[in-house]
């Protein structure tokens, strides 16, 4: 199974994140949570944009990076939202990434693209933070890049569905993506 290196959302490092990471860990894969904030989660999105204006997003992407040191070439970039922008950025210095799992939000840009790269995306429909035509966008621009790229939209989820502890929770929602993920890595 693969490594699997997991950035939080806007909010921090979240019992959800570790919960996700116990998830992926039970599906075999090593799974590494850096902690882009050194400081506790925000209780609310405005509270986790207030952090990040205070860290700054350098600061964030230059942890990111520091969390990857020790990660092999070949580990899966991931995250949530804020995250999954971070795991996209992180894929131009990490060429031989083994997949992006984008989870909550769209990441990367196809000039760091490999032909071949398996990337997917679970996002809800409508979601708030990515509206449909630049979703459409990136995924025209990601394809014709050459990512192998799926996308599963959630219709009337919230934007971060996947977190139980927010009032976006959609369980069933939450379920079929954890599903297609773990299939998804699989083979990662």
């Amino acid at each position: 199974m693969g490594h699997v290196v997991l950035f939080h959302s806007v909010y921090g490092l979240r019992p959800a994140v570790l919960t996700a990471a116990d998830r992926l860990r039970a599906a075999g894969h090593t799974v590494v949570t850096p902690d882009l904030y050194g400081e506790p989660a925000a209780e609310t999105v405005e509270d986790g944009f207030a952090l990040l204006r205070k860290i700054g997003q350098e600061a964030v992407l230059d942890r990111a990076r520091y969390a990857l040191r020790e990660a092999p070439a070949d580990a899966v970039l991931a995250g949530f939202s804020m995250g999954a922008g971070v795991a996209g950025a992180m894929l131009a210095e990490r060429p031989d990434a083994a997949a992006l799992l984008l989870l909550c939000g769209t990441g990367g840009e196809p000039e760091t693209v490999r032909p071949g790269l398996p990337v997917q995306l679970h996002l809800g429909d409508p979601d708030e933070y990515d509206a449909e035509p630049e979703v459409e966008q990136w995924r025209r621009a990601m394809t014709e890049a050459g990512a192998e790229l799926s996308v599963h939209r959630y219709p009337g989820v919230g934007h971060l569905y996947t977190d139980p502890d927010l009032p976006d929770h959609d369980p069933a929602a939450a379920a079929r993506t954890w599903e297609r993920a773990i299939a998804f890595l699989a083979d990662r």
